[in-house]
């Protein structure tokens, strides 16, 4: 199921083009927010805002190429769908540079539109996907106790238990226990889970030494 956060971003100085492609999407059932220029879609945006941007080439202030390389610059990861009515291969090469979804010459047809920003919400489903992953998992870790954050660090290492006793100063069977509980918190069934979890999770909290 589609999140419905998901929207697309119009910007566009010409007001008849940007409620033109509004109402077009609209009709289409996608939810859609309006912008004359890219400072005005800067100032209004929020950091929980997902979906896509439609942005033409030539805006007053930035151009739409500037502000997709303002928001990677910002780190955020918003899909961009170029238009314009003045198409050239180096204005092109410099979007799809800045990792544009699609570059549109005006007039575009509709089925165009929609298929690029079907991919844009394609990237930005699975980004969202991949952060809710990472939350978790940063949860997950949350609830560690500091002695089972040792142990995990020690074995996503490769080190034994034995090794990891050595370094930690405890014995092996209390690395046992502490590495049975850890596993059970955090959902994994085996070291190679483990290993995964410690590469893949965002750390939540201050690691004790």
């Amino acid at each position: 199921m589609r999140p419905e956060r998901l929207t697309v971003f119009v910007i566009d100085d010409d007001a008849a083009v940007r409620d033109s492609i509004a109402l077009m999407l609209g009709l289409e059932g996608y939810r859609t927010a309006v912008f004359a220029d890219a400072e005005a879609f800067l100032a209004a945006r929020k950091e929980e805002w997902a979906g896509c941007v439609v942005a033409d080439v030539r805006l007053p202030g930035k151009s739409g190429v500037e502000l997709q390389d303002a928001l990677r610059a910002q780190g955020a990861s918003l899909p961009f769908v170029i238009i314009t009515a003045h198409g050239d291969v180096a204005t092109a090469r410099a979007a799809f540079r800045s990792q544009a979804v699609d570059f549109l010459e005006k007039p575009f047809d509709s089925a165009q539109l929609f298929a690029a920003i079907e991919r844009a919400f394609a990237l930005e489903e699975r980004r969202i996907r991949r952060d809710e992953g990472q939350r978790r998992d940063s949860e997950k870790l949350g609830r560690l106790t500091p002695r089972e954050r040792q142990v995990l660090e020690q074995a996503a290492l490769g080190l034994h238990a034995k090794e990891i006793a050595a370094v930690l100063g405890i014995s092996p069977r209390t690395v046992e226990v502490h590495k049975t509980r850890l596993m059970e918190k955090l959902g994994v069934r085996n070291v190679a889970e483990l290993v995964r979890f410690t590469m893949t999770a965002t750390p939540a909290g201050d690691k004790e030494a």
